[in-house]
């Protein structure tokens, strides 16, 4: 009689299934630490009868929501980048670097929604916020608190990290916020592994998840990053949260930035900017001043240009030093700008417009610590380098953007009129674009005067077709 052949072990990852025959530390497709285990060999699908419903299913049009509608956070920059505020039973996870002001932002958040119960319980709407800290003692934040203000009666405070103490907290203080600091640190004894761990995190998650929905209360979720800038955990916490924040900025700047990468209840293409100092933290509206040198006299190796972040254009200068190098290997130093963009640019200038740098150290960087990533910015680094590198400086009423191409042309990039408006409201007179900038989506000329010089909200634009003609008429502008 012929033997039965046994199942041959695989192993299989937790988190997008990936099969392998061996065990290895990383998951070869979606590239994640610790979610390769042993799997039993493949078995039948079990056949899963019908149950109980929770609820009947409704026309869509019969659903009411008006108890899933948005509430204000207090924090306007906040609110813009929500889409209007925050959703009861929504979960939020915000994520960033070590330091940057995550806790600071969520005890102001806390305490403003605290306020606002204190002021709706005359109509019988107040409800309590709920802040648990796992890294931080009760006493550590209340001395932020005491610093930032945040002290008031409906705001409670509980320094936990076990999951069943926080439920327990939750069942006794009955918030309609909860902000949990961070879900890192938090662990139950129902499962194996150390808090932080893959299986913690996802356990801890849809426990509190569940939570949220059934009983309404909005979390907030507070995640670490790791040395590459990605959450840490497993992938699958991005996609059971409803809205996922990024909390930005460099540390020695008093400048933050928070962007949503996820968002059901809103958009993901806003920014909001917030100044954070001794004091607390405050919503920015009209931030484009931090990243500007105001002088009365022009400076070589200085430009101006208007950048969209989302929808919100950011006025930023571009600043740039050319000097001579005692080095074998000239060095190439980018701060707030990508490097290898950088690299582009410096060798378009010496290629297309005969601009030679390789005995000079390039020096570029951005005003106030704000980082530029839009191609955008390509123009204005052009002009910066190359008036450095000849010692002639641009107007202080002038700005530049547009795309560098590796042949020297200059492109187009989008909402070139909503960057112009900016521009204008701050006061700039001229400007240098790619040829094509003003014209309308069905191809005609907005407020063309002439084929080469055109006005926009009275501000003089010179529209170019390449680089080395953006350098003639970007020097001789008065």
């Amino acid at each position: 009689m012929a033997k039965a052949k046994t199942a041959k072990a695989a192993y299989r990852c937790s988190e997008c299934g990936w099969q392998t025959s061996k065990w290895v530390g990383r998951c070869g497709e979606c590239q994640t630490w610790g979610t390769v285990t042993e799997a039993a060999s493949a078995t039948p699908a079990r056949v899963v009868s019908a149950g109980p419903v929770s609820a009947p299913a409704r026309p869509i049009g019969q659903v009411d929501v008006r108890s899933a509608r948005t509430r204000p956070t207090g924090l306007d920059e906040l609110d813009r980048v929500l889409g209007g505020g925050i959703v009861p039973g929504a979960v939020l996870l915000l994520a960033g670097e070590p330091g940057i002001g995550k806790s600071t932002l969520l005890l102001e958040v806390a305490a403003l929604a605290s306020t606002a119960a204190e002021g709706g319980a005359a109509e019988g709407g107040a409800a309590n916020v709920l802040y648990v800290t796992g890294e931080e003692s009760a006493e550590q934040v209340r001395l932020r608190a005491d610093r930032v203000g945040a002290i008031t009666d409906r705001l409670y405070l509980a320094a936990e990290t076990e999951l069943s103490a926080i439920l327990g907290h939750i069942d006794s203080v009955e918030p309609s916020l909860l902000v949990v600091d961070s879900i890192q640190t938090i662990g139950t004894s129902e499962v194996d592994g150390a808090p932080g761990g893959v299986t913690q995190i996802r356990e801890v998650a849809a426990n509190l998840i569940r939570v949220a929905k059934e009983r309404g209360i909005t979390v907030v979720l507070v995640g670490h990053v790791t040395k590459e800038g990605a959450i840490a955990g497993p992938r699958l916490l991005e996609h059971l949260v409803d809205v996922v924040l990024y909390f930005e900025g460099d540390r020695h700047s008093r400048l933050r930035m928070i962007r949503a990468v996820k968002n059901r209840y809103g958009p993901t293409d806003e920014l909001g900017c917030f100044d954070l100092s001794e004091v607390g933290i405050v919503g920015l509206p009209d931030p484009s001043g931090l990243f500007l040198t105001r002088r009365e006299e022009p400076v070589p190796g200085t430009c101006v240009t208007v950048t969209l972040e989302g929808r919100r254009p950011l006025v930023a200068e571009v600043q740039s030093l050319v000097a001579k190098s005692h080095l074998p290997a000239p060095r190439r130093a980018a701060s707030g700008l990508d490097t290898s963009r950088v690299a582009m640019v410096l060798a378009v200038l010496a290629q297309r417009c005969k601009i030679s740098m390789h005995e000079q150290d390039v020096y570029v960087s951005t005003v106030g610590g704000v980082r530029l990533s839009e191609t955008s910015v390509d123009l204005a680094l052009a002009l910066a380098v190359a008036g450095s590198t000849v010692e002639q400086a641009l107007s202080n009423s002038l700005i530049a953007l547009g795309e560098v191409g590796l042949a020297g042309e200059v492109r187009v990039v989008p909402g070139v009129q909503r960057r112009l408006a900016e521009a204008v409201r701050l006061g700039f007179k001229h400007a240098v674009v790619p040829r094509g900038s003003l014209e309308l989506a069905d191809g005609s000329p907005l407020r063309r005067a002439d084929p080469q010089l055109s006005s926009y909200e009275g501000m003089k634009v010179m529209e170019v077709d390449s680089l080395q003609q953006a350098l003639q008429v970007a020097f001789t502008a008065p």
